[in-house]
């Protein structure tokens, strides 16, 4: 790439190359894990596809009727606190078995029509749960979340820092695309600022979405204050538990009548301690999140719903916040954004790569 006109001052020449500088360094460095981590999103693209693939067991032409997956769902309840389950999926096209989150990350798959366990996985059994952890908490818990998130704020800085050292004179535009064969230094540096820069909206958007999803209790606050939202929904007031069954079929057809025409129930949260108040997301028709944000609070021994949450009726900043893990994860915009962020997820460890190969080169030739 053409370099820009000298810089006329001092303190603008100091600036850059303090820039320059750090943008070398922290790329090498905090640079590693972003790619790591960005490797492992381009697997989780495709992470449902991959445990079908890996489990035909768990896939179905058909979806047994609402009532018939009441009856399945009465069956994993009644063994979930044995098996420290909190919440539970509906089967769904993309994923045709209940999926429920036990205690320890593992997750529990069962027969969508008459409740039978069928899979276990855990990150000690499988890559793919293994990774997932690694993308969210780096093996590390609270902790490694942490560090993932202010390592994903320095990714940041090295994605604009480099915009800046990269911009070109408008003139000098095509060239500063140009990939050159040789010499070895100018090789590697046109090849890391062409493609970065191509490429750089896209993976600007992966990035901060991932950051947000990280602090999400204080952007969503930010974004909820600047857009002047309303109050956050509170929840209705506990249901004392009783000895009275539970009939879930009647619970589950209830909350389909409560929910808005078209929408989609999606998960079940099971009833914890004296609360045997029910909750159950579901995707109301234009919300992106694929497990949707909208909520319906039911009484179970009624099979009554009590509340009814409209994710998409809440103010601006709310809806903008809930679109980081759809837009982070590549569940909107069908397969070409999913492509897309696998492929945003490669760039990363080119970028480390193409930088390492030219300070490498650099230092040879000097």
């Amino acid at each position: 790439m053409l370099r820009r006109q000298a810089i006329s001052t001092p303190s603008a020449w100091r600036f850059r190359s303090v820039l320059k500088w750090l943008h070398l360094w922290l790329g090498l460095s905090v640079g590693l894990v972003f790619a790591v981590v960005s490797l492992t999103g381009t697997v989780l693209a495709f992470q449902s596809e991959l445990l079908l693939a890996a489990h035909p067991e768990l896939d179905r032409e058909r979806l047994p009727p609402l009532a018939l997956q009441g009856h399945a769902l009465a069956r994993i309840v009644a063994g979930a606190e044995d098996s420290g389950i909190r919440s539970v999926d509906l089967p769904s096209p993309r994923l045709p078995a209940w999926q429920a989150f036990a205690a320890k990350g593992e997750r529990h798959y069962f027969d969508p029509a008459n409740g039978e366990l069928l899979l276990v996985r855990n990150t000690g059994n499988d890559a793919v749960m293994w990774l997932r952890d690694l993308h969210t908490h780096l093996l590390a818990g609270e902790a490694g979340e942490q560090v993932l998130g202010a390592s994903g704020i320095v990714a940041l800085f090295l994605l604009l820092s480099g915009l800046y050292l990269w911009w070109p004179r408008l003139a000098a535009l095509a060239a500063s695309l140009r990939w050159h064969a040789a010499p070895p230094a100018r090789r590697w540096l046109s090849w890391h600022r062409s493609l970065g820069v191509l490429l750089l909206p896209l993976l600007l958007v992966v990035t901060f979405t991932g950051v947000a999803m990280v602090y999400s209790q204080p952007f969503r606050s930010a974004l909820r204050w600047t857009f002047a939202d309303g109050p956050e929904v509170v929840p209705p007031l506990p249901i004392e538990r009783r000895t009275i069954a539970i009939d879930w079929p009647a619970v589950l057809l209830a909350a389909a009548d409560a929910a808005p025409r078209g929408s989609e129930l999606r998960r079940v949260s099971v009833p914890e301690g004296d609360n045997a108040l029910v909750s159950i997301r579901f995707r109301a028709p234009g919300e992106w999140h694929p497990n949707g944000r909208s909520v319906i609070w039911l009484d179970p021994y009624r099979a009554r719903a009590v509340q009814v949450h409209d994710a998409t009726a809440q103010g601006t900043g709310a809806r903008i916040s809930e679109t980081m893990y759809p837009l982070h994860g590549g569940f909107v915009g069908g397969r070409a954004w999913q492509w897309a962020v696998a492929a945003a997820g490669l760039l990363p460890a080119f970028l480390l790569a193409t930088g390492f190969l030219f300070w490498r080169a650099r230092r040879r030739r000097r």
